[in-house]
């Protein structure tokens, strides 16, 4: 994957914001991954979870992988972060 500077962080974030599912998975993959940002498994697994809710079968596989490495709190974490970005933005 190619480096993800800050510029395009912001744009996939506006993007997801308009419900564009490769956006959702682009934010999953940087902060899976630590790309422009902290590796934080909590914010990609939820970004990840909003992505497949949308058809990005690559993002379940992702979600997957990264379930079997989190706690199920820091789980319910993202999939309580993943309800309340829908409620804001659905």
């Amino acid at each position: 994957m190619a480096c993800v500077d800050v510029a395009s962080l912001t744009q996939y974030e506006t993007d997801a914001q308009k419900g564009r599912a490769d956006a959702l998975y682009n934010l999953g993959l940087a902060y899976s991954t630590g790309q422009g940002v902290g590796v934080d498994f909590i914010a990609a697994h939820k970004w990840f979870n909003l992505a497949a809710m949308r058809g990005v079968d690559e993002a379940k596989s992702w979600r997957a992988q990264l379930s079997r490495e989190m706690l199920p709190t820091q789980i319910a974490e993202a999939q309580r972060l993943a309800r309340e970005w829908l409620s804001m933005f659905r």
